[in-house]
């Protein structure tokens, strides 16, 4: 059985959490990241793009519904969602085959 990959997040800018000790937050557009690899999950160079990583952040805490490291958020990578995985309102069931052929 395959292991799931755990994603870290790649961002646009960052925020200090003064509530939780001083924690670096992500801030406005954020993409899935492998850790130990120099791009995204959709293929941008985290160098040329000037992201800034975050290995202690998780993906699944970028959604708001998280109550994570959502809260300057602005946009998530469709396309990184799309692989790394999405939830909320705005996501559409998994695609799924219902009457196979034989």
């Amino acid at each position: 059985m395959a292991r799931a990959k755990q994603y870290a997040v790649a961002a646009s800018g960052q925020w200090t959490d003064e509530e939780e000790g001083r924690r670096r937050l992500p801030s406005g557009e954020v993409h899935a990241w492998e850790p130990g690899r120099n791009e995204t999950v959709c293929g941008l160079s985290l160098s040329r793009s000037q992201l800034l990583r975050f290995p202690h952040v998780g993906w699944p805490d970028t959604f708001p519904e998280s109550g994570g490291a959502a809260d300057r958020v602005r946009r998530q990578c469709p396309r990184c969602a799309s692989v790394a995985g999405r939830r909320g309102l705005d996501a559409r069931p998994r695609w799924h085959r219902t009457n196979p052929r034989p």
